[in-house]
């Protein structure tokens, strides 16, 4: 880990999803885009990179949703890096290249699905493992085994969850566990390849970044996925019962924009379990993750003072009830045994006074979200710029909510009004660069601006709808040529004028 971040310092970043990266192979990878996306950040005097979480994704293509909370996600390899390194020709590209040249605003996942596995399957046949390799899975084997074998498990019968393989894989007696690990060695040794490739290009990037000045900042889901090798390979930390199913689940509760709540299914933890074992799962996610970046973004932060749990056979979130979470014991050891890390809790939501005291006691910085701001004209909204304090991590918007321009069309007459007021905009065509300079002005010490406002694009470039699953979500790109110098420049005089 670095100490390259330093949420006390006045610096300022931009969030953008790999996956929004232009490349000719329908999704962004940690490719040669990936590295100008970096010198666009260093020549725009941004000290951060703030991205999704980089886990694989499964049914509905969500990063948030994953069947491992450590794996890093395959369609972010980069073929090219793979030709370099001689593990497939430029012709064994030409299907992805052909197909998604012609429109790469969007990523298409079925095709993805049906095709690049074909095209990793070549590189794996055509590598040979090494002392390097060697080491990579012996330093990541506890949790690379249980993945690989969970992925290659997976690939036999693909539409079920792992709660209705047989018995033996079910409760992982280790006789069957040992059958299957030899009867799929070929399969398992695939998956293991695809996260030596990942990392081995991660870090590149990573090496590169700071290089330049830029540190990456990463996300954790509070929640893991119930059809994951995180709840099979780890079931007495979730809330269980005797079939291994979630008795109770994670959500939130009814409020003015859902009056049956949130619903989202995943296990919930057994706080009792986790602090019985010194927090060692915990640990070891957190560890992992602050290898891979240079600070983190823990979602939902305030499930750790309180969480809300509803009976899994409910099919809305209208009956669940508020659980105490690890609270301050788990941030307490968090703090002790990585020197108290460099995490930005998301604190987002209605706020009690324990999440509240909870987030003191941590000493993370929270958020606030300058597009939450304008619900009414009194200025009391603590998203307001004039209502912010220095340890905050301030947005004006995020992956979950619409870019500004977009919020600004879908407004009515009188708040379109408010937000040019309070911005000082005459219009509305570039008010994302305006809420940008807004928050980059403001006390706050960090500043993060979705790179969609900055360019001042409409809901177009929406990336998630939150409790949606089809539509456009998780897909939208940048195209080549989008990253100007004169935006750079434009960029580097807010940052610059800003202090930071």
């Amino acid at each position: 880990m670095t100490n390259a971040v330093n949420f006390n310092s006045r610096r300022a970043g931009v969030l953008l999803p790999i996956f929004s990266l232009p490349s000719p192979y329908g999704i962004g990878t940690l490719g040669r885009s990936a590295y100008d996306f970096v010198d666009f950040l260093s020549s725009s005097g941004n000290s951060y990179w703030q991205m999704l979480p980089l886990n694989p994704t499964s049914y509905g293509d969500s990063p948030y949703s994953s069947p491992s909370s450590m794996a890093g996600n395959p369609y972010f390899i980069d073929l090219d890096f793979l030709v370099d390194d001689g593990l497939l020709t430029k012709e064994d590209l030409t299907v992805l290249a052909f197909v998604h040249h012609k429109d790469d605003k969007k990523v298409d996942y079925g095709f993805l699905y049906s095709t690049l596995p074909h095209i990793l399957e070549k590189a794996f046949l055509n590598f040979k493992q090494d002392i390097v390799y060697m080491n990579f899975t012996q330093k990541n084997a506890y949790w690379l085994n249980d993945y690989s074998l969970f992925m290659a498990i997976k690939e036999l019968e693909p539409t079920k969850i792992w709660t209705d393989w047989n018995s033996g894989l079910k409760f992982r007696d280790p006789l069957v566990l040992a059958e299957y690990q030899e009867e799929l060695k070929h399969r398992v040794n695939y998956y293991n390849f695809l996260q030596f490739v990942f990392f081995k290009q991660w870090q590149k990037l990573k090496d590169y970044a700071n290089s330049k000045g830029v540190y990456l900042i990463g996300d954790i889901p509070i929640y893991v996925a119930q059809d994951s090798c995180d709840v099979w390979a780890n079931g007495d930390l979730f809330e269980l019962d005797a079939n291994l199913t979630p008795k109770r689940v994670a959500g939130c509760p009814p409020d003015y924009f859902s009056k049956d709540g949130q619903l989202w299914g995943n296990p919930l933890y057994n706080w009792q379990a986790h602090k019985q074992s010194g927090y060692g799962w915990w640990l070891a996610r957190l560890g992992h993750n602050l290898e891979l970046f240079d600070g983190l973004r823990i979602d939902h932060f305030r499930a750790f003072s309180e969480f809300y749990a509803i009976p899994a056979q409910d099919k809305t979130a209208k009956n669940g009830v508020w659980e105490l979470g690890g609270g301050k014991d788990f941030i307490k050891v968090v703090n002790e045994w990585f020197n108290f890390p460099p995490i930005i809790a998301e604190d987002l939501g209605f706020l009690t006074d324990g999440v509240r005291e909870l987030l003191d006691f941590s000493g993370y910085p929270g958020m606030r979200v300058l597009s939450f701001g304008f619900s009414s004209s009194d200025g009391t909204s603590e998203h307001l710029p004039h209502n912010y304090a220095k340890n905050l991590a301030v947005y004006t918007g995020t992956h979950d909510n619409d870019t500004v321009i977009g919020l600004y069309k879908a407004s009515g007459k009188a708040q379109k009004s408010l937000m040019r007021n309070y911005v000082g905009a005459l219009h509305g065509k570039e008010l994302g660069t305006q809420f940008a300079r807004s928050i980059l002005t403001s006390v706050a010490n960090t500043a993060i601006v979705p790179l969609q406002d900055y360019l001042n694009i409409c809901s177009t470039a929406r990336v998630n709808t939150p409790s949606t699953l089809g539509g456009t979500n998780w897909q939208w790109r940048l195209s080549d040529g989008e990253l100007t110098v004169e935006l750079a420049s434009k960029i580097r005089e807010l940052v610059v004028m800003s202090g930071r």
